[in-house]
């Protein structure tokens, strides 16, 4: 496994016993030499994780493509043949943690909001200069050109459609004090005015989200980029909810599958198994979609979206062969059981997610 010089010296650095090969019989530890070249570091972290002699890569095809056999073998106590679960799952959440740590998806409050704004020839540009000089004024300085081209006129139909300054400010006022009637209110005082006339049980979990997006509207951020930014923080915040779930998943295996026959360590080691390949069908198909953002070619763009949707289906239908092939049940009743256990965990793993979403919420700025 190891590159590393073997020391001329036959006793252990590690217990002192004596090391006829490579490793020592007693406790396992290599006989190198002690001092190694700087390269040796990367080269060592990278045996570490994949074993140059196939461990890591037999690990992964037959995590991807046969489903339930390394849940098989390991609890059939060959545990030298492929990567323990436990390792295993850490360098794959680890992986799709640098992943999406390098390429966010969305950036809230970015350049691009401002570029938008930049470009639009209607309220978002007139609105300031209004409050100093007024509507009539602006129309007139523009009147006054020699030659008026398509924008100027353009902009001279829509300041007509615009009130003067002190109907603005008006209206303005009016609106931060009403309700919109739909049930969404144009400013925080207007929130709290409605809900201390009409508080709620739940109000101590709404108020504060609610007082949130009106802080973030305050600082120009708008519904498309909270939106953008939510679903952004709900794809990145999987790996974490699935690292939480890991105990909850294998309890719902504990509570449906016989206790004497299996144990809740073999329905831990089917959960790392599993969740370790959710990760990496998670990583690809965020890259397949990274790719697919950056080019323009219809024919690739087709083809992409087309493999995302393929490892879509193919990962909801992944549960149900490892299920079968793990636990050797009947096909009906494993297919019964199957569901009634994706049913169950897809609601409470939604719940995990909707709330560390919502505290990713809670802590933007």
């Amino acid at each position: 496994m190891s590159h590393g010089k073997i020391r001329e010296d036959k006793t252990c650095l590690n217990c002192g016993h004596q090391v006829e090969e490579r490793f020592c019989p007693h406790c396992g530890q290599e006989n190198t030499e002690r001092r190694q070249p700087f390269y040796f570091l990367f080269t060592h972290f990278v045996e570490d994780f994949t074993h140059y002699d196939g461990q890591f890569w037999g690990t992964g095809k037959n995590l991807l493509f046969k489903p339930g056999k390394l849940t098989n073998t390991y609890l059939e106590g060959k545990r030298q043949i492929f990567v323990p679960p436990v390792k295993l799952y850490i360098f794959v959440s680890f992986i799709t943690f640098f992943v999406f740590a390098l390429f966010p998806m969305v950036n809230i409050g970015s350049n691009d909001k401002n570029n938008e704004e930049h470009d639009k020839p209607g309220i978002l540009k007139i609105v300031k200069p209004i409050n100093s000089l007024g509507t009539k004024k602006i129309i007139d300085s523009i009147k006054t050109k020699k030659i008026l081209t398509e924008e100027d006129s353009l902009a001279i139909e829509k300041l007509e459609m615009i009130p003067d300054s002190a109907n603005l400010e008006k209206m303005l006022d009016m609106n931060k004090t009403i309700d919109s009637g739909d049930g969404i209110y144009k400013t925080k005082k207007a929130y709290d005015s409605a809900m201390a006339k009409n508080p709620g049980s739940l109000d101590f979990v709404e108020k504060p989200i609610v007082h949130k997006y009106f802080e973030l509207k305050e600082h120009g951020i708008t519904k498309k980029e909270l939106f953008n930014n939510m679903i952004e923080k709900s794809f990145h915040n999987l790996p974490k909810a699935l690292f939480i779930y890991l105990p909850l998943f294998a309890f719902f295996l504990w509570v449906f599958h016989n206790k004497k026959k299996w144990w809740y360590f073999d329905h831990g080691i089917f959960t790392l198994h599993y969740f370790s390949f959710l990760l990496l069908t998670i990583l690809l198909i965020f890259l397949l979609g990274k790719v697919a953002k950056l080019t323009e070619i219809k024919a690739l763009n087709a083809f992409l979206y087309l493999g995302m949707t393929i490892i879509t289906i193919y990962s909801m239908g992944y549960f149900f062969i490892a299920h079968r092939r793990v636990y050797r049940a009947n096909g009906l009743v494993s297919i019964i059981v199957g569901i009634i256990l994706l049913t169950i965990n897809f609601f409470a793993f939604m719940f995990l997610l909707t709330g560390l979403a919502l505290v990713s919420f809670m802590m933007l700025h």
